[in-house]
């Protein structure tokens, strides 16, 4: 028997959180060759996948479950240190659950929805009235409890969180077309020609990639997906689809429980798939009053938090200063007589005399030797820059070496520099 809910009793209290996190993110290039999206570094400590968790733990939901299966093992790493303060006797419960060949030995989890029903056991166990679905690999920051409300009070199926786009770059999202009520009257992934919201024909509507569902409801719709020869197992291709088109989908737009860093701050939520939007989404944390804001003590996102010693910088002569400007830089980094503009700067990182850094997102354990001039770079973990090296200046030259994208910005990893002395 569930208990009735009461103002004292918020419905996180009685949901789990599925956390998807399988996904390469091909786009983001050789930031993925060896982790997944969801474990690629973001805002100087954390991971991309402790906003959907931490979102989930200030909502009050208290059982989560991540399915990992793309080259996992950053990321079981990360959660194994930083998310293991969960504990049986208080009713909690956080469990990582790889792809493992637990329903057929041939079969790894064929698409998201597939990913859920291979582990219907391991959530029947805890027995949550409510399942919420999540992608981890996106940041913003969301209260999932208005969105379990209006599940429960308008009696959904799937209620489907929702943000709004504009039309052009809806492409790349499942677009969907609502009633005056929120219900959902059509859904399409990934449209050639996205349909337009009601009276804004520049703006469409996009799922988030976030569902809420009854637990039960939910298993009875995966055990006939699975038994679909034609389905590609998946919630954005297969299942909301069809329970747009047979069941009650509501959708939840996301300006109702997003959390923002002011009363007057739009809606914050980004997709970092590419290096440009990455890159972007970083280097916009140093701005004065940042969208997106780290430092809420009310709404703070969780990580693994190495012990480390503070951020030093050292010299002060002229020519030889240790600075940085407009940036933010994280424990455990020396900024020995050099300058930093604009720039963020990751655990650990090392920066040697006369160097010149500016628009640059530097990834943990970084050396930048004396001397170089960096402008519009990702450098990713590890990376010992030459001393003298010199980036941001000759666009050609720069894609000959380096992964250059189209707007500009200079991915540099150890293999690209151990090729430079080849």
């Amino acid at each position: 028997m569930y208990p009735t809910r009461t103002a004292t009793a918020p419905l996180a209290r009685h949901a789990m959180a599925f956390v998807l996190a399988g996904g390469r993110g091909a786009r983001l290039m050789e930031l993925t060759d060896r982790r997944a999206k969801p474990a690629v570094y973001f805002g100087g400590k954390l991971r991309v996948i402790d906003f959907a968790l931490s979102n989930a733990l200030n909502s009050g939901i208290r059982r989560m479950a991540v399915a990992t299966q793309y080259k996992a093992h950053s990321l079981i790493r990360h959660l194994q240190r930083g998310w293991n303060f969960f504990r049986p006797e208080r009713n909690e419960s956080f469990d990582i659950l790889p792809a493992s060949q637990r329903v057929a030995d041939d079969k790894w989890y064929i698409g998201t929805a597939d990913a859920v029903y291979q582990n219907i056991d391991i959530i029947e166990s805890y027995d949550p009235r409510y399942i919420v679905v999540l992608a981890g690999d996106h940041v913003y920051k969301m209260d999932f409890e208005p969105m379990l409300q209006q599940h429960v009070e308008q009696g959904a199926d799937v209620t489907v969180g929702c943000l709004e786009v504009p039309r052009a770059e809806a492409t790349g999202f499942g677009v969907l077309h609502v009633d005056a009520s929120d219900r959902i009257l059509s859904f399409q992934e990934k449209p050639a020609d996205p349909p337009p919201m009601p009276g804004r024909p520049d703006v469409a509507l996009a799922s988030m990639g976030i569902y809420v569902f009854d637990t039960r409801y939910l298993f009875d719709r995966l055990a006939e997906d699975a038994a679909d020869p034609t389905s590609g197992h998946d919630f954005g291709k297969d299942l909301i689809p069809r329970l747009v088109a047979g069941a009650k989908a509501v959708a939840h737009p996301f300006e109702r429980s997003c959390v923002r860093s002011t009363i007057d701050a739009p809606p914050y939520w980004r997709d970092v798939g590419t290096l440009d939007s990455y890159f972007a989404a970083n280097i916009d944390l140093t701005d004065i009053v940042p969208d997106l804001d780290l430092f809420d003590r009310d709404w703070p996102i969780w990580t693994y938090g190495e012990m480390t010693a503070p951020a030093k910088f050292v010299h002060d002569e002229d020519g030889r200063r240790g600075a940085a400007y407009s940036s933010m830089i994280a424990d455990g980094s020396i900024i020995s007589g050099a300058t930093l503009r604009r720039s963020l700067v990751f655990t650990g990182v090392r920066v040697h005399s006369y160097a010149d850094v500016a628009y640059a997102v530097i990834l943990p354990e970084v050396e930048i030797g004396s001397s170089a001039h960096l402008r519009n770079v990702i450098i990713e973990r590890g990376v010992r820059i030459p001393d003298g090296l010199v980036v941001g200046e000759d666009p050609d030259f720069d894609a000959k070496r380096f992964r250059r994208t189209p707007n500009g910005i200079c991915l540099i990893t150890k293999t690209m520099i151990d090729e430079l002395h080849v």
